[in-house]
């Protein structure tokens, strides 16, 4: 047991902590200053979105989100529009490669390979039966938060929050950004975060 070091959850000698883990990001200098951020279309009240956004903390991605609450009239008007009705959500735009995706599993698959060491971890992997149950379970406190839009009046240029998808702070301020429909880059700086 390290008592250096936070830990979620501490039982005997054995640690549950939260960290960062991406190979690739661990060099700033050279390889994240070259990076766009990842553009997601998601809303906070989505067990899908909420295992894409883990995965990005994890990875410590930068992201510039699009909210896209039920009854909203910006991003995900611009999205049905653009892939039809029965477009689900996340939507995935990565301005690095072009690549352009919906499934939350092929998300995920397509940003461990990108941007980390090729293996989803298994706490979001699709074979394991938990993961959807979990991401659910963590939205119950705030019943359907982050879910509906109400009218805002959105500034010219995005906003920009430092943030990582375990904290709960973190997540009162996504539900209101999301159902604001504001669009907003997130610094990930999850634990063990460079950024």
């Amino acid at each position: 047991k390290d008592t250096t070091q936070y830990s979620v959850l501490s039982i005997s000698n054995y640690q549950v902590s939260e960290t960062c883990s991406s190979p690739k990001l661990n060099d700033r200098s050279q390889y994240q200053r070259k990076l766009q951020p990842i553009i997601m279309y998601d809303m906070e009240a989505c067990p899908f979105c909420r295992k894409v956004r883990e995965g990005l903390s994890i990875l410590s991605l930068d992201v510039t989100f699009h909210p896209c609450p039920k009854k909203g009239l910006r991003s995900r008007v611009r999205i049905k529009e653009k892939y039809g009705d029965d477009t689900t959500f996340p939507v995935m735009v990565d301005p690095n490669t072009g690549i352009e995706l919906f499934e939350s599993d092929d998300i995920l698959a397509y940003l461990f390979k990108t941007y980390g060491d090729g293996v989803v971890p298994n706490t979001l992997s699709r074979d394991n039966v938990l993961v959807q149950l979990s991401c659910a379970l963590g939205l119950l406190p705030r019943f359907n938060r982050g879910l509906q839009a109400k009218y805002s009046n959105p500034p010219s240029l995005p906003l920009t929050l430092y943030s990582y998808e375990g904290s709960p702070f973190c997540k009162v301020v996504r539900e209101t950004l999301t159902e604001l429909e504001l669009i907003h880059t997130q610094v990930s700086c999850p634990r063990g975060s460079l950024n």
